[in-house]
């Protein structure tokens, strides 16, 4: 009778140890889903910003066609591309990175040749959105960075012993960090 009520009890801690571990990790793979979530919130607004910023740039300049459209063929691009939260491999995330870094790299270009048009810096509506962009590219930088905890939060979790033998169980694997564009390892080359 001793030894069934041992057992049951070791059982019933090991029971509850799995429980608390496999429910340990759910949590945060749920924590990086919503980080990630944010992250495509913050691209989302970039991107509605970004037609307003044309228009009102088209309206007010009459410059190199170009640069307009680069910046709407970068967004047209970067919409397209769609990582889900449940699917964030390192592939996908290298591509959804290269097309926003194209659409950042566009939108600096847009910027600069502004400088030239001081009837548009001028403008009311263009400095709102300026700011707008610049506030948008900040929370954008905040959700990455939120994104990254949670992911470090969770791999490091999902890598730890003993952890590690019940996401490995229930098919739970590190996920991909964002990582910078490799053109940001460059210093930007600013001229008057």
């Amino acid at each position: 009778m001793k030894k069934l009520a041992i057992i049951l009890v070791v059982l019933a801690v090991l029971f509850f140890w799995v429980k608390s571990s496999y429910n340990g990790l759910v949590e945060k793979d749920e924590a990086v889903k919503k980080s990630w979530a944010e992250v495509q919130n913050q691209y989302q607004r970039r991107m509605d910003l970004i037609n307003n910023l044309v228009a009102t740039v088209k309206g007010a300049a009459n410059f190199e066609q170009k640069t307009l459209t680069d910046v709407i063929e970068a967004r047209a691009k970067a919409t397209q591309m769609v990582v889900k939260a449940d699917d964030l491999t390192p592939e996908k995330m290298k591509d959804f990175q290269a097309s926003q870094g194209q659409l950042t790299q566009a939108l600096g270009r847009l910027m600069m040749v502004t400088e030239n048009y001081p009837q548009l810096k001028a403008n009311q509506n263009f400095l709102d959105l300026q700011a707008q962009i610049e506030g948008t590219e900040n929370r954008t930088t905040v959700a990455r960075k939120d994104y990254n905890d949670a992911v470090q939060i969770f791999n490091v979790s999902a890598r730890s012993f003993p952890t590690n033998i019940f996401a490995n169980i229930f098919g739970m694997t590190a996920k991909t960090p964002f990582e910078a564009d490799a053109a940001a390892q460059k210093a930007p080359q600013v001229q008057f």
